[in-house]
């Protein structure tokens, strides 16, 4: 919900494995060139914007990783993701990136429906100029925080056309019906949560824990354990659903994290990321 530690720490993690990064190598110019185009509107809003970084090498078959941030739904940018883009760019460069706004709740603009339809609209757009972006229209998400949490919802319950091949969640919350966000004590924390108001069925409408199906796509989960913001239960039981579910999945509990983490569980992050993302993206 808020800006967490690793964050800003993947920027040396992405200073450490440059050296070994595919865009060292002679480019074909023969083949399209990497491209990048910034703020792209979806939307008349301030916020609707996205940046998208299209590879060398494209072609219709290329994948895209949607980032998307966190903030506690009312606050926060997509630059706070720039070490995540930076990090899958230059580990990860066949792969297109889109690194999305979205519209901040306030008191008269509650985050849900409105910001899962800023994804909608997104993804409608991504896949309307596919051919012009010479990408695919299968995509991937990782979201930290309240963006983790969207990631995972538009993931399991907007994902109509069956799009989404993986997501990603860093500390994301799942369950808004969690007795230890019910009986909370933080009031910073509940004023965050009382965005969504309190009525039982629109909070279990907005939790993926309740929205995760079979066909639900691979899911990695990172959480830790000493995390303020984000119980230990919202990490395990979705993990818990999704092994009833059989959906595959990885789910990681860093012992001394809380809303992040740095040093070598940082590097356990990436490593797993990557090659999750190689896996199922």
């Amino acid at each position: 919900m808020y800006r967490f530690v690793f964050i800003i720490l993947l920027n040396y993690l992405f200073l450490v494995t440059s050296s070994c990064s595919k865009d060292s190598v002679a480019p074909d110019l023969s083949s399209l060139e990497a491209k990048s185009m910034i703020n792209l509107e979806y939307g008349s809003n301030l916020h609707q914007k996205y940046d998208i970084y299209l590879p060398q090498n494209r072609t219709k078959d290329t994948k895209v990783l949607i980032l998307v941030h966190g903030g506690g739904w009312a606050a926060g940018d997509k630059s706070e993701m720039d070490p995540f883009k930076d990090f899958i760019r230059n580990q990860l460069p066949e792969i297109a990136v889109v690194n999305m706004n979205y519209r901040l709740a306030d008191v008269n603009n509650p985050p849900y429906p409105m910001q899962i339809d800023d994804i909608n609209l997104v993804v409608s757009q991504l896949r309307n100029r596919a051919q012009e972006f010479q990408i695919s229209s299968e995509i991937g998400f990782i979201g930290a925080s309240a963006g983790a949490h969207l990631s995972l919802l538009w993931s399991y319950s907007q994902d109509f056309k069956k799009q989404v091949r993986m997501v990603c969640s860093i500390v994301g919350p799942t369950n808004l019906l969690d007795e230890a966000y019910l009986n909370t004590q933080n009031q910073d924390l509940r004023t965050i949560l009382d965005q969504f108001g309190n009525n039982p069925e629109v909070l279990e409408k907005v939790s993926p824990l309740y929205q995760v199906t079979s066909t639900s796509p691979a899911t990695i989960l990172f959480y830790g354990a000493q995390d303020p913001l984000i119980p230990n239960s919202q990490g395990v039981a979705l993990r818990d659903r999704l092994k009833v579910l059989k959906v595959e999945h990885e789910f990681t509990l860093y012992p001394t994290g809380g809303h992040g983490w740095e040093g070598l569980d940082l590097v356990d992050t990436s490593i797993k990321l990557k090659a999750f993302i190689r896996a199922h993206l």
